[in-house]
């Protein structure tokens, strides 16, 4: 049984902004959130900013405010939800080379991005044959849950999504592509590096999964099944409220209800194939 606490309030934000002094960011930054009991992980590079915090409502805006007092980061959005588990252990502020990794210097979302889609304008497109629509999140997170039509690129990192551009798309074949990803940071880029590709057409979801379910009603959703989230939450569900996948502890894979019922000694990881001892349970 998970250990109840407080309401917390679980933020997610990013922005790709030049920030030529991303090094010395860092220790204010992370004062900031050590003041104000706020834990969770922020990752800081010269291509910007990205990251996913929980604490009270005061705690979180006085971060956030923090944040936007850098004119730069004037106009951050920020996805929120709320929770009354510890989404977090920590607080941690990381210096990256890229705020999301994909490997390759000469993409920059902040001069050349897709056309972003709101949530509400995304069913109507990711429903038209003529749209390939690509789930840019890793294979076990597509397992957990997905849009209808997506193809899932089976990758185990985002540094595979541009060899799986180049093996299995075209440009002149494939002319209007739709992406997702959890919170819009990887469609964000992975649109960029498609666009450097020659594809003409590139549409990625506003604010991802997360403002999705946050916003689409139920009835209409497209969504199946939960969305993976980098906390002790595991996974969410229409509203953004706590799903029912938990973590492995042997092996680190989110397991479903179902697979949480099995005996770990005998039966394998659906993710992985590993049997655990009985000892780990």
């Amino acid at each position: 049984m998970r250990e109840s606490q407080m309401p917390q309030v679980v933020a997610a934000f990013y922005k790709f902004v030049r920030l030529s002094d991303w090094v010395e960011l860092r220790d204010p930054l992370l004062s900031c959130c050590s003041d104000q009991g706020v834990k969770g992980t922020i990752l800081l590079a010269e291509e910007g900013i990205n990251g996913t915090i929980a604490g009270s409502r005061t705690a979180i805006d006085t971060v956030l405010a923090f944040l936007r007092a850098d004119p730069r980061l004037a106009d951050l959005e920020s996805k929120e939800s709320c929770t009354e588990l510890p989404s977090f252990d920590r607080i941690k502020v990381k210096l990256k080379k890229e705020i999301v990794t994909l490997g390759l210097s000469a993409v920059d979302p902040s001069r050349q991005v897709g056309t972003y889609v709101s949530p509400h304008d995304w069913n109507a497109l990711i429903s038209d044959p003529d749209v390939t629509v690509i789930d840019v999140r890793n294979q076990f997170e597509v397992g957990i849950g997905s849009f209808d039509r997506a193809i899932d690129p089976c990758t185990k990192s985002f540094r595979q999504f541009p060899d799986y551009v180049r093996s299995h798309l075209a440009s002149n074949q494939h002319k209007k592509v739709a992406m997702f990803c959890t919170g819009g940071i990887r469609c964000e880029k992975a649109s960029a590096f498609m666009l450097s590709e020659g594809f003409e057409e590139v549409y990625h979801l506003q604010g991802g999964i997360l403002k999705y379910l946050e916003e689409v009603p139920d009835e209409q959703s497209l969504w199946r099944g939960e969305c993976f989230v980098f906390d002790h939450r595991v996974a969410v569900i229409q509203g953004v409220t706590e799903g029912s996948f938990e973590i492995r502890r042997d092996c680190g894979h989110p397991i479903s209800e179902a697979d949480q019922t099995t005996d770990p000694s005998k039966t394998p990881c659906p993710h992985c194939d590993r049997r655990v001892s009985p000892s780990l349970g």
